[in-house]
């Protein structure tokens, strides 16, 4: 297993910040971090970098020694191919996306028909298509639409956190989903009752203070050899101020990455940090 952070680990130091942060940054994060890997997903900015930018990110990446994943939305054949011509030129070999709600409610033959038209594309860039569980399509459907297509190259995102929603139990779908998983989204997540004691609120925890089984989810995906990447990402609410919020987000990332490293030693790839070009062997 490696362990990486993607954009949403870092969502409040590029939205409603005085300094956003460029990918670039995020990048360097990553590494400060001693991530192995980094996921840009659902950062529009991608899209204005050309072949010399993408270039300049995937050297930036690998002389940190991260491996680079990418994120998008979305599964039409047109968009699909755009975000692919990325993956391949960031060296990145899995690209996140979700299947929609205006799609899933098409059914099963509508995914598979629109999916079948972006595998051939795949498999000449080596990528795989790692398709997340949400609220907006139903876990059944989404691995039938993927046992539908019948290929290598499209698999599940796991994120149980997501399908509470549609009154989906997380742990349930970590079952369901586990042995199709290529890419781990990893959250806490946690109910709490709403002032006046009408109603609740679910909203993002600290890693360990919530309700996501992670010795089950790790025990899970991980079993008969499976090694998708681990990607920490929050749920963390605006807590007033960017100040705030910022250093609250990177208290969460810590946790999570600690708590992966520290909970599945048997499953993490290399425990050692990063070695960057140029350091001694």
């Amino acid at each position: 297993m490696k362990i990486g952070i993607g954009s949403y680990a870092l969502f409040w130091e590029w939205h409603d910040h005085p300094q956003p942060l460029s990918i670039e940054d995020m990048v360097d994060r990553a590494s400060d971090l001693d991530c192995e890997v980094f996921e840009i997903c659902d950062d529009p900015r991608i899209e204005a970098y050309d072949a010399d930018a993408l270039a300049a990110l995937r050297a930036r990446a690998e002389a940190a020694g991260l491996a680079l994943q990418l994120g998008t939305r979305g599964i039409a054949p047109a968009h699909l191919a755009a975000y692919i011509d990325i993956a391949r030129a960031l060296g990145a070999s899995v690209l996140r996306s979700m299947v929609q709600r205006e799609d899933a409610e098409q059914g099963a033959e509508h995914i598979v028909d629109l999916l079948s038209l972006s595998t051939q594309a795949l498999e000449a860039a080596d990528v795989t298509l790692a398709l997340e569980t949400y609220e907006q399509i139903p876990t059944a459907l989404l691995l039938a639409t993927i046992e539908g297509v019948g290929s290598d190259r499209i698999g599940v995102c796991l994120d149980p956190a997501n399908v509470v929603a549609a009154l989906e139990l997380p742990n349930d779908v970590i079952d369901a989903a586990a042995s199709r998983t290529v890419d781990l989204h990893v959250k806490d997540f946690a109910f709490a009752r709403r002032d006046g004691w009408v109603g609740f609120t679910y909203s993002g925890a600290r890693m360990g203070e919530g309700q996501l089984d992670l010795a089950r989810e790790l025990s899970a995906v991980y079993a008969d050899g499976r090694s998708p990447a681990a990607i920490v990402e929050h749920w963390l609410p605006w807590q007033g101020d960017s100040a705030t919020t910022v250093a609250m987000e990177r208290v969460w990332t810590d946790a999570t990455i600690a708590a992966l490293r520290a909970s599945a030693p048997a499953h993490h790839s290399d425990q050692t940090p990063n070695r960057k070009q140029g350091d001694p062997q």
